[in-house]
């Protein structure tokens, strides 16, 4: 207990030391002003939008090849976590292109695909609330998120891809691209702070969904034993409920 206290008060040291960082230290951009640096935190959440999906996509494929139950737990925890951070990102960047653009929305290839990704890993979250049988429940969410991660390298390649007007690459985007070095330290700090959130939250979730499973495996076998019983035997099984 302590030592997950110890986890959360330097998490919580870390983000605001980014906020700060990112309102005091990082240079004003000379075109965007102000509002570009709603940056250091719209960037670093769809990273670890990234880093989440991929943490499903790794655990639904090991859970195919083992059925074992702790990479399901994982897969949700992941799910739960990339859509929170999907969400940040879909939030933040309509603000920070408002001013920037005139528009909040428009439907290019990054925006779409966004959230097409948004869509997708929303859908593996509500898909296991239409199944019962956990094992069941485990293979067509883990099938579905194997299929559904296709999507991140098609966000990722969007702006590479075809022309949107989502601005293209700073980090890795050829000989014309590139940060000044005190955002580029910025940014990096904002990022470490926004993992180790990810990471707490993630390893939080899964022992939740741990848990959640064993109560509803639990449950399962109980009431399908007294459907069971039901069926052979229902009034018997009426009287004891009523007694």
């Amino acid at each position: 207990m302590k030592g997950r206290i110890a986890l959360v008060l330097v998490a919580a040291a870390l983000m605001v030391f980014a906020g700060y960082a990112a309102l005091y230290i990082a240079p004003d951009e000379k075109t965007m002003h102000a509002i570009q640096r709603i940056f250091y935190f719209h960037v670093p959440s769809a990273i670890c939008a990234f880093i989440a999906f991929f943490v499903v996509f790794i655990a639904n494929f090991a859970y195919l090849g083992t059925r074992q139950p702790k990479w399901d737990w994982l897969g949700v925890a992941g799910a739960e976590v990339g859509v929170v951070c999907s969400t940040i990102v879909l939030i933040t960047g309509p603000i920070w292109a408002h001013p920037v653009w005139g528009i909040w929305w428009t439907w290019d290839a990054r925006l779409t695909s966004t959230f097409v990704l948004w869509l997708l890993y929303t859908a593996y979250l509500l898909l296991r609330g239409f199944l019962d049988d956990p094992q069941r429940k485990a293979i067509f969410s883990a099938v579905f998120g194997v299929f559904a991660f296709l999507d991140v390298p098609l966000v990722y390649f969007s702006n590479r891809l075809w022309r949107t007007q989502h601005p293209q690459p700073v980090i890795l985007g050829g000989s014309n691209s590139g940060l000044d070095p005190t955002m580029g330290k910025v940014l990096l700090i904002s990022f470490v702070a926004v993992l180790f959130i990810v990471a707490i939250l993630i390893v939080d979730r899964y022992r939740l969904e741990r848990l959640r499973a064993e109560y509803e495996e639990l449950r399962y076998r109980a009431e399908s034993r007294i459907a069971e019983a039901a069926a052979k035997t229902p009034r018997t099984v009426t009287e004891a409920r009523v007694e």
